[in-house]
């Protein structure tokens, strides 16, 4: 109509800009419309599971294969507020507790983007990244097209752990001796000293280097010694009433230490387990891993302490009641809680008159321990803080500057062009953790 009107009145600036207004909005729909055609994306975090303290580095890629380029690109992936990258701010997000990491990039033919971004994991949790949406549209920026990648990556942050010392526990049998008085099996790893052979001895005790010393069979003698079982009780609650709320930094303590507990258990390879009155993540679900000695228990328990959350199931005594009857009669029932009440103490010496092995241990400053018949009683201290890792060099956008073009293609034949921060050696404090829980 527009084109129309100008050629009757003979008006040509008129008629030029409804030429191009016909030509132009169809080429820039189809634009919009073919713009995702090749469009790749990709998440990729360099570890998914570290310790509190430590630093990831994750890495976004947008791959255009296709000979159309990409006039302008957004990326919008959805991150929890709790590991937000040092390079760049999170944008707000209509999700409790997650932001938008946003990035911009514009794609020639046959060209990748990738962003680095460091994140410091500072607080214990289970994060879930993603989903994430990519927008574009055409040159001129009339129409935009958005698209949902619903890939979601998961990063766990387990808690820290120190050496039994560091929280004032002692740091050799903290919970009785381990020798039994009874023989119930002979540990080979505990030798006591040599004896002469019978008859009736395995072929497999004989030392030896004894026999061709003393000229003489001689075996080797053990210690009897009891199978441990451990179970840790974790008491999430720091006030007596669930409505008073929840004290996060008295109950990440009680968290760091049934770590550093476990941790201690595996070294010593004892079997050992974990209750707890928290709850999994969106779920009323209680924790209860049962005692073992798997390779993989410490792991089992570390990713059940990253993921517990500060929500109360039921009171530490009203559990202790309830799971006793279904552990091991021989298992020694570990409480470790930030808060004593009367009621605790009342559960656990009834359960120490009928039997159970029980010790307790306090992170609660306003109770002065006490001796309780029969129960291990320590008051723990939490271990001086660390020297916080030093910052991180690189600020900005997280986009920084492209370097010089590569002399390599990149996958399929692409060149590849990069925007990203330059990448950090991450710090890696208990390497030697890394290699037995995972």
């Amino acid at each position: 109509m527009m084109v129309l009107l100008a050629a009757v009145f003979g008006q040509e600036t008129l008629l030029t800009l409804a030429a191009l207004l016909v030509i132009t909005i169809p080429l820039a729909w189809v634009w919009q419309r073919v713009a995702f055609l090749g469009v790749t994306y990709q998440r990729h975090l360099d570890e998914t599971r570290v310790f509190e303290g430590e630093h990831v580095t994750l890495t976004l890629r947008v791959t255009n294969r296709k000979w159309l380029p990409l006039a302008w690109l957004r990326v919008s992936d959805r991150l929890p507020l709790a590991i937000a990258p040092q390079e760049k701010p999170l944008a707000p997000s209509h999700v409790p507790l997650a932001g938008i990491l946003e990035s911009r990039a514009s794609l020639l033919w046959n060209e990748r983007a990738r962003w680095a971004y460091h994140i410091p994991c500072n607080r214990r949790g289970y994060y879930a990244l993603g989903p994430a949406t990519i927008s574009s549209g055409d040159l001129f920026g009339l129409f935009e097209r958005p698209l949902e990648f619903p890939h979601i990556d998961r990063l766990i942050v387990y808690p820290r752990m120190d050496p039994l010392e560091e929280w004032g526990l002692p740091p050799k049998e903290p919970f009785g001796d381990a020798r039994a008085r009874l023989p119930v099996f002979q540990d080979p790893t505990r030798i006591r000293g040599l004896r002469d052979y019978h008859p009736e001895d395995a072929p497999k005790h004989i030392h030896w280097r004894a026999t061709a010393r003393h000229n003489a069979l001689k075996v080797k003698q053990y210690d009897p010694t009891i199978n441990f079982n451990w179970v840790f009780f974790l008491n999430i609650a720091t006030y007596e009433q669930a409505w008073q709320g929840v004290d996060s930094e008295r109950a990440e303590r009680a968290i760091r230490l049934t770590a550093s507990l476990a941790n201690f258990a595996a070294q010593q390879k004892y079997a050992f387990g974990l209750v707890a009155n928290g709850t999994y993540p969106d779920s009323d679900q209680r924790l209860r891993i049962m005692p073992g000695r798997d390779p993989l228990q410490l792991r089992n328990v570390l990713e059940a302490l990253a993921a517990v959350s500060y929500f109360v199931a039921s009171p530490i005594e009203t559990l202790l009641r309830r799971e006793s009857a279904n552990l091991p009669w021989g298992a020694t029932l570990i409480v470790v809680t930030a808060l004593v009440t009367e009621n605790l103490l009342a559960e656990l010496l009834r359960l120490q008159e009928v039997g159970r092995r029980l010790a307790l241990i306090s992170l609660d400053e306003n109770w002065t321990p006490q001796p309780l018949p029969g129960i291990i009683v320590y008051r723990a201290q939490e271990p001086p803080p660390r020297p916080p890792p030093p910052p991180s060099p690189y600020k900005g956008e997280g986009e920084g500057v492209p370097p010089p073009p590569s002399p390599y293609k990149g996958e399929g034949g692409s060149n590849e062009f990069i925007r990203s921060a330059p990448s950090a050696e991450t710090e890696r404090m208990n390497s030697s953790l890394h290699s037995r829980v995972e």
